[in-house]
């Protein structure tokens, strides 16, 4: 193939998240942009003894985001209105950008609360960053 015609793949470190009436900063790590479907076993008795596979509900996995803990709150406090019972959905953004910052692909994710927070593991010892992780359950993800 021509060098002129290569195309090379982009780096998963160049991303940003957008939500819903949330401006934050970068983020270390985001997971989820998983949909899967079971399968439905279906026989009837006229049918020759196979199985039909009928397609499933669709399920998505939940958005995971991981960044390094600082005095801003927005998404603690979108959690903790969760938690008093008061979810506020947000629509949602997982942008890749290429080398240049130019945005690439982008999977958008619907109706989405956050259902899980966790903090910081502290080490005396360690020598890490102090990480925040916010999982996003949302009710579908598509790529645009």
């Amino acid at each position: 193939m021509p060098v002129g015609d290569r195309r090379d793949p982009y780096g998963s470190h160049n991303f940003l998240v957008e939500i819903d009436g949330i401006v934050r900063g970068g983020f270390r790590e985001c997971s989820g942009l998983d949909t899967s479907q079971d399968p439905i076993d279906y026989r009837e008795g006229t049918d020759p003894p196979t199985m039909r596979r009928l397609h499933g509900l669709v399920k998505y996995t939940n958005v995971t985001l991981k960044w390094g803990m600082t005095d801003d709150t927005e998404l603690w406090d979108w959690r903790l209105k969760a938690m008093e019972g008061k979810v506020e959905r947000k629509n949602g953004s997982i942008v890749l950008l290429d080398d240049t910052g130019a945005e690439k692909l982008r999977w958008n994710f619907h109706a989405g609360w956050p259902s899980r927070w966790s903090g910081p593991t502290f080490n005396a010892t360690g020598n890490e960053v102090a990480v925040e992780t916010l999982e996003i359950v949302h009710e579908g993800i598509v790529r645009a």
